[in-house]
């Protein structure tokens, strides 16, 4: 892996950390907001499978859709189908507590939190174990 290709990847997953660590942090506040953490945990995964795709030399295309991005990822890896319903579960963190009126509640549950902190915690870790440790963060 090239210089450049190397530091992308590692600048894709220091994001992707970044976003785990703040979704934790705010979580275990007491007044930690939930619609926030869980924001963030979309984050990381999309970051994760962004910072695979940039390690294949795929062109990183501007979207949030962590299932699209899976999906593509698993044109490279086919272990990656199994992570399909994991993008699906965090899609939807990108806006849905992000806006006004665009989810049914102001903040997701705590078992909602921490479903979708383990799926991204998971994703991170997989995508992790596919990338040459030169380029870990």
């Amino acid at each position: 892996m090239d210089e450049a290709t190397r530091e992308l990847v590692r600048g894709w997953l220091t994001k992707a950390r970044h976003d785990l660590d703040t979704a934790g942090q705010i979580a275990a506040l007491p007044d930690g907001h939930l619609d926030i953490a869980i924001y963030h945990c979309q984050q990381a995964a999309e970051k994760a499978v962004k910072a695979y795709l940039a390690f294949r030399d795929h062109v990183i295309e501007r979207t949030h859709d962590v299932e699209r991005l899976v999906s593509a990822a698993t044109a490279y890896e086919p272990a990656y189908a199994a992570w399909v319903a994991a993008g699906a579960l965090l899609t939807p963190y990108g806006t849905a507590y992000r806006y006004p009126g665009e989810a049914a509640t102001p903040e997701p549950a705590r078992t909602e939190f921490d479903e979708a902190l383990r799926e991204a915690q998971a994703l991170f870790q997989f995508t992790l174990s596919l990338i040459p440790g030169e380029a870990h963060p």
